[in-house]
């Protein structure tokens, strides 16, 4: 092979590399539209494959869009992906067996929500609002806001003193989808 060549060949290789790259990350680069802007979300499938293969589904099937930020605590975590917009709710998927990591809850994080039971995240998440250690290990830990952390201190909080960080007239996700289909 002659130098010219060698160097096309090159060049082609890192452009296919870089494609694929790119093709992993939009498949694993989530937006969440709001009304206050875009919340960018890098799911991180190497700590909890189940749970961001579910997000993922969910997702696709447009599931969150229109869902309401129904638990908003100033300083801790929003919450979201409960049809039932109180807590109590889930999809029609089967429940996720825990994915602990070592991975740290701290602002931008994303994690799973559940009730008591490990083993019981379904369709809800949080993202952190501040740092929230008390969670590492005993929360599910599914990625973390890339872009648009100061839309995510947007979202409306909870009163002072509201039982449990329930919002009145929560806000509501408009859209959410994978990169790779927002194309």
């Amino acid at each position: 092979m002659n130098r010219r060549n060698a160097v096309f060949a090159l060049a082609l290789g890192a452009a296919l590399g870089f494609s694929s790259a790119a093709r992993a990350a939009d498949e694993n680069t989530v937006y969440l539209d709001t009304k206050d802007g875009r919340i960018t979300i890098e799911l991180r499938p190497d700590l909890a494959p189940k749970h961001v293969k579910q997000l993922k589904t969910l997702i696709n099937q447009g599931f969150y869009n229109g869902l309401k930020f129904h638990r908003v605590m100033d300083g801790f975590m929003a919450q979201t992906g409960d049809p039932n917009g109180n807590g109590t709710g889930g999809s029609s998927l089967p429940n996720i067996p825990a994915e602990f990591s070592s991975a740290q809850f701290r602002r931008g994080t994303v994690g799973m929500a559940r009730s008591s039971d490990p083993n019981s995240a379904n369709s809800q998440f949080f993202i952190c609002l501040g740092d929230a250690a008390f969670l590492n290990g005993q929360y599910t830990v599914v990625g973390l806001v890339s872009n648009g952390q100061d839309v995510v201190d947007k979202i409306k909080k909870a009163a002072p003193g509201a039982s449990g960080g329930g919002v009145q007239n929560p806000d509501k996700i408009v859209k959410m989808q994978l990169a790779e289909k927002a194309k």
